[in-house]
């Protein structure tokens, strides 16, 4: 989505959004919300982003796709579900013209939170 416009939250990024594709976006919004309860909501890159102490995930709207933006670890974690899936090594696009896989984004959300909370934990020891 590209725009000069600065902004503040998850929900103005959506509705900036073209009206067929805010749908979609609330969805994904939501997944993650459910994934990541209580995770910091905020815009890092011109990005929809969900952190901890960390930045979980991040998303972004293109003009054919999704991009979805999990860390390599979760990558490498999830490819053998992603194979049908563009990804490089730090994201994935999600075609426009398909439904998101909520099921997944939610279970690779998931992951990202047990890793961060881990991650937490070795510096508390």
């Amino acid at each position: 989505m590209a725009t000069k416009i600065k902004f503040t939250t998850i929900e103005e990024y959506i509705y900036a959004a073209p009206v067929e594709v805010q749908g979609k976006l609330l969805q994904l919004h939501e997944c993650i919300r459910s994934a990541a309860p209580g995770a910091e909501e905020s815009i890092k890159w011109s990005m929809p982003a969900y952190s901890y102490q960390k930045i979980l995930v991040t998303f972004a709207l293109f003009k054919h796709h999704v991009g979805f933006y999990p860390m390599p670890s979760a990558i490498e974690a999830f490819a053998k579900h992603l194979t049908k899936y563009k990804t490089a090594k730090g994201s994935i696009q999600f075609p426009l013209d398909k439904p998101l896989p909520l099921s997944l984004i939610r279970k690779i959300t998931v992951f990202r939170v047990k890793e961060s909370n881990a991650g937490n934990m070795k510096w508390r020891s």
